[in-house]
């Protein structure tokens, strides 16, 4: 059945939404944030009283409205209807752990505060503080009494839903064990949050009240995942749902770089999950620059982005490297870690399998893996097989119930009360991040005795993963369960370049820009220099003629020189793909390369 094609997906009406609560979730990358704002600005431009909330720890909100963005809702300037507003769910933490620990300051001693302290430092502290932030909007609707709507800007799909399930996973685990759980601390509370919980779960599920908001792109990964988001949260009792495809090129005329790029988006909506075909869709238009500031929201919302630029320069003196010579550099380097790390969307998974293939085809022993539940390796290799390549995929559900098997085999001199407490606190959220993040080590100390690529997570998950090197050993101890030797091993791995080879990749975009400069700066400073950057799916090197893709091409060249200023240089372009860069065939046309283009 499919969905339409892209001239017959019919136009977004802006600001034609009944609901009072409009939540926007979808694949990272796809422009849930831009197509919130936009929505959020056609709201206020009709005379409607709108707050846009961002949920999301990875949000440019503040850079799309081109202003400083607070916890508190803040005035939109020049829009006197909209505020906007960003919870930081990192000073939510902060807040909840000194809300925990503050009055036992100065009246326990120093080593039993510390250990508080220790039990609110693990990352479901982060999702919890996260989510309360969250549901207090939904639960207390006199806090945004004067509003007629209220848009959330959510996080990638899968922190949204991990948020979404807490609910229902906290309530009866705080009925039976009210003092909390013992990874978020003994004096967490969380059975004070259970009524506003509940009442939260009970606003989402209203459709006379919230409707979700499925964002994606003609692409088959973005589908897949605005598809799975769909049906989980129709699970929660989230029924009323609607679909935005977004960035749909509906013209191309007879350029053929245009051409191609509407047919691949053609071929994505034609087999798209069964799920997204029987939900109300809408597309929004592709535009040709950055969407920042009122003014090209407005555009935006009137179809209007391809004329926000021209073609003013010859984009054919892109002088880059492509893949091929970092295809030579890791196979002179042989075995260590590879790790493509970056925004949701940008690619790192199609170029994670397209650099295993290549340095398996030059006869080295490869293990592609990844740690992103949203990856679809399989997809991307289609075809693609070798006697020499191993595929894995770190499963979080199997990964948590072989942790949690070991840590009960290992308490051995509990009674059937102790065990039963322990099996509860192992059902805690942050056992997930300590399983998955066990079966990384795991992954990397192979990479002694052959090439392990990884896809890894978007940047959020990423740093949570390395960040639970600092807390793991407690976590593990506090459990008895034994702390394996390559768990102790990998931060020193992990900060070894001749070992392990970070590649940070982008879109030369300003979003994923600005999100890749913050995970180099992150990773910095957990001892971690990256390697290098790669630009990927990049337009600039085209000779398209097309209005919009044209002034796409040119937009994006200010971004190239932003990447080449951030990787001191080292740097790798990947041409954007007439067609899906999927299957053996496919992958090694992104590693075929060449020489340096232009001069």
């Amino acid at each position: 059945m499919g969905l339409p094609a892209p001239h017959a997906l019919p136009a977004l009406v802006w600001d034609e939404w009944s609901t009072r609560y409009l939540f926007f979730t979808g694949k990272g990358g796809v422009g849930k944030t831009t197509t919130a704002s936009a929505v959020a600005v056609a709201l206020a431009d009709a005379g409607k009283r709108t707050l846009l909330i961002s949920t999301d720890p990875a949000s440019n909100l503040g850079d799309v409205f081109a202003m400083g963005t607070r916890p508190e809702p803040t005035p939109v300037p020049g829009l006197e209807a909209l505020s906007v507003a960003s919870l930081d769910p990192g000073l939510a933490a902060e807040a909840v752990r000194e809300r925990a620990v503050g009055p036992y300051r100065g009246v326990l001693p120093d080593s039993a505060v510390r250990n508080m302290e220790e039990q609110l430092s693990g990352a479901c502290t982060v999702e919890i503080a996260a989510f309360n932030e969250f549901t207090a909007v939904l639960a207390a609707p006199q806090q945004a009494a004067e509003f007629d709507h209220v848009l959330f800007d959510t996080a990638p799909t899968g922190h949204t839903l991990r948020l979404l399930t807490l609910p229902s996973a906290w309530s009866g685990y705080v009925a039976e064990h009210p003092a909390g759980a013992s990874c978020l601390g003994p004096l967490a509370g969380l059975d004070q949050q259970r009524e506003q919980y509940e009442r939260a779960v009970s606003t989402l599920a209203d459709v006379r009240q919230t409707t979700l908001v499925l964002v994606a792109r003609s692409e088959d990964g973005a589908l897949r995942e605005a598809a799975r988001a769909g049906q989980e949260l129709a699970g929660l009792g989230v029924h009323h749902q609607r679909l935005i495809v977004n960035g749909v090129l509906r013209d191309p005329g007879s350029d053929p770089t245009a051409e191609a790029f509407a047919a691949r988006q053609a071929a994505a909506l034609a087999t798209a999950p069964e799920l997204l075909c029987a939900t109300p869709a809408a597309g929004v238009d592709l535009v040709a620059g950055d969407i920042i500031g009122l003014h090209a929201l407005r555009q935006l919302a009137a179809g209007e982005g391809a004329q926000r630029a021209t073609r003013d320069a010859d984009l054919t003196t892109v002088d880059l490297p492509g893949l091929d010579e970092l295809v030579d550099q890791l196979d002179a380097a042989g075995s260590g870690v590879i790790l493509t790390m970056g925004k949701g969307g940008v690619g790192k998974t199609t170029l994670a399998a397209a650099l295993a293939l290549a340095l398996v085809e030059r006869g080295h022993r490869v293990t592609l893996s990844t740690t992103d539940p949203a990856a679809h390796l399989a997809d991307a290799l289609a075809d693609a097989s070798h006697e020499g390549l191993r595929v894995e995929c770190i499963d979080p559900a199997i990964e948590t119930a072989r942790y949690s098997a070991e840590v009960l085999d290992a308490a051995t001199g509990l009674d059937a009360d102790g065990r039963k407490l322990l099996a509860e606190d192992l059902r805690s959220p942050c056992t997930e991040e300590i399983a998955v993040f066990r079966a990384f080590a795991r992954t990397v100390s192979q990479a002694s005795e052959r090439i392990v690529v990884l896809d890894t997570a978007p940047t959020g998950h990423t740093l949570l993963l390395l960040d639970a090197a600092q807390s793991y050993q407690r976590e593990v101890q506090r459990t008895s369960a034994r702390v394996p030797e390559e768990v102790g091993k990998l931060l020193e791995r992990l900060r070894d370049p001749q070992f392990a080879r970070m590649l940070v990749v982008t879109l030369a975009e300003s979003t994923p820009v600005s999100e890749a400069e913050r995970l180099q700066a992150d990773l910095r400073r957990a001892g971690i220099e990256p390697a290098g950057w790669i630009v990927n799916a990049s337009l600039a090197s085209s000779a398209t003629t097309h209005l919009t893709l044209s002034a796409r091409a040119q937009s994006e060249l200010r971004y190239i020189e932003r990447v080449r200023e951030l990787a001191a240089g080292v740097l790798w372009l990947v041409d954007w793909q007439p067609t899906a860069p999927v299957g053996a065939q496919a992958l090694r046309r992104l590693t075929a390369g060449g020489a340096l283009r232009g001069a």
